[in-house]
C-alpha cells in the first residue's frame, strides 16, 4: 500500500486537487485526499483530476513547470483558496522558484489582491519555509537597493492615472506612485517579468479586466512571451475556473492583435 506522504506539518492543510496532484493511484493518510477518496465522492474528478490536470496540462510544455507554479499560487492566494497552498508552495520550490521569489509574491499580491489574502498565504507559507530550513535571513529584506526606473514607461503610466483618476482620489493617486510603481515594481527579489506574470494571473483568477490590457502589455514588455501568456489562460482556467478567463480573453485578443508582430 503507497502512501502519500507530506513534507510538512504544513500539509495537513492540502485539498483535494492540491494533494491528489502529481500523486495518482495513491491511498490517503491523515490530513490529505487520496484519488481512491475522490473515487469515492466522485469518480468523474478522479478522472479529470488524474487524466487532464496531471496527465495533459501539468505536462503541457509551452510554459514551464515553474511558471505554472507560479500562475498557480498568484490565483489560488488571490481567490484565498487555502487548501492547497502548502502542497503548491512545496511544488513550487521543487519546481525552482526560489524562496525569496514566494516571499516577494506575498508582498505583491497584498497590493494586487487584497492584504487580507496575502497575510493568510503568510500563515501557510511560513510552516513551509519552516520545515524546509528556510529562515527569514534567507528572505529578501524590508528594505533593498531598487531597480532603476524606466522612466518612459513611467510618465505614460503616470498621465494615464492623472487622466483616469486626477483629483478624484489624491491618496490613491499617491499610493499608486510612491508604494506600488516607485517601490513594490522596483524590487529585485522578483524580476519585472515574473512580477508581470503574477500581475496578469491574479487579475485573470479575479475577473479584474479593466487594466488586463495594460498589465498584459506590460508583462510582454517585460519579457513574458505571447505564448506564454496563452498557456497560462489554460492553467488559469483549472485553478481559477472557465468563467474568469472567458472573461479575459476578448481584452488578450486585443492587446495580442495591437502589439507589433
Amino acid at each position: 500500500m503507497n502512501f502519500l506522504k507530506t513534507s510538512a506539518p504544513a500539509l495537513a492543510a492540502v485539498a483535494v486537487l492540491g494533494a491528489c496532484a502529481h500523486t495518482p493511484a495513491t491511498t490517503g493518510t491523515t490530513g490529505t485526499i487520496s484519488m481512491s477518496t475522490l473515487h469515492a465522492a466522485s469518480p468523474a474528478l478522479e478522472k479529470y483530476t488524474e487524466k487532464t490536470l496531471l496527465g495533459d496540462l501539468w505536462g503541457r510544455t509551452d510554459l514551464i513547470a515553474r511558471d505554472r507554479s507560479i500562475v498557480t499560487l498568484a490565483a489560488l492566494i488571490s481567490r484565498k483558496d487555502l487548501g492547497e497552498l502548502a502542497f503548491h508552495f512545496n511544488k513550487a520550490l521543487d519546481n525552482g522558484v526560489k524562496p525569496g521569489e514566494l516571499s516577494e509574491m506575498l508582498a505583491h499580491l497584498a497590493f494586487y489582491s487584497g492584504w487580507g489574502n496575502a497575510t493568510a498565504a503568510a500563515g501557510v507559507l511560513a510552516p513551509v519555509f519552516q520545515a524546509r530550513g528556510i529562515q527569514a535571513s534567507a528572505l529578501p529584506p524590508a528594505t533593498v537597493d531598487l531597480l532603476p526606473i524606466d522612466q518612459k514607461s513611467e510618465d505614460v503610466r503616470v498621465a494615464s492615472v492623472s487622466r483616469n483618476v486626477g483629483d478624484s482620489a489624491p491618496g490613491l493617486v499617491k499610493f499608486t506612485s510612491e508604494a506600488l510603481f516607485h517601490d513594490l515594481w522596483l524590487r529585485p527579489g522578483l524580476a519585472p517579468r515574473d512580477r508581470s506574470l503574477v500581475t496578469f494571473s491574479s487579475l485573470v483568477a479575479t475577473g479584474q479586466v479593466a487594466q488586463l490590457g495594460y498589465h498584459l502589455n506590460r508583462a510582454m514588455d517585460n519579457g513574458l512571451k505571447q505564448a506564454e501568456a496563452s498557456e497560462a489562460l489554460a492553467q488559469l482556467a483549472f485553478y481559477a475556473g472557465w468563467p474568469n478567463v472567458f472573461t479575459a480573453i476578448p481584452v488578450v485578443r486585443e492587446t495580442f492583435a495591437k502589439r507589433p508582430a
